[in-house]
């Protein structure tokens, strides 16, 4: 499926109609990509993100990109990592599911994700993949493009094989 589409990559630097933060409940700027994109996005990213926040588990919220390539910015919750039995799967699956919900209410038709939840968070990656990808694929049809952007190459490689897996199954 051309549509959607994992890519090795700088997700600052993705030129799209928006890029999906793997946010804090606050919308603050924490580590990882979150801090990324808040540093490459400059100081009115956060100014904008305390008008929308709190932003529960789960949820997610729209700011504009200021001075990234992307127009806007989702900014969605995923779960803490506490073993699987805490509703996790239930939670990342709406994190993805209510940013894409989002983007379609706005008028997005390229949008660009990181992998939420697999690091400080703590989500295994091998079993976010799959999550991540099904939603995609169930809503790929309502998007020109929707990208999984991996920092690295072990994120990389878990991405592709779980679509691997999906596309087979």
């Amino acid at each position: 499926m051309e549509r959607v589409e994992i890519i090795l990559g700088d997700i600052t630097q993705i030129k799209v109609d928006a890029i999906v933060n793997a946010a804090n409940p606050e919308l603050m700027p924490g580590g990882g990509v979150s801090g990324a994109i808040h540093r490459a996005a400059g100081p009115s990213l956060a100014e904008a993100c305390k008008k929308v926040a709190p932003c529960p588990p789960g949820e997610a919220r729209i700011t504009p990109g200021f001075n990234l390539p992307a127009k806007y910015v989702i900014h969605t919750v995923g779960p803490t990592w506490n073993g699987g039995q805490s509703g996790e799967a239930r939670i990342l699956e709406a994190a993805y599911r209510n940013s894409l919900l989002l983007a379609r209410q706005n008028q997005i038709r390229t949008i660009a994700f990181p992998s939420i939840s697999t690091g400080i968070y703590g989500y295994p990656l091998h079993e976010a993949a799959p999550i991540a990808l099904r939603v995609f694929k169930e809503e790929a049809h309502n998007f020109e493009k929707i990208y999984m952007v991996a920092y690295d190459k072990l994120t990389y490689q878990a991405y592709t094989e779980a679509w691997k897996s999906l596309s087979e199954g």
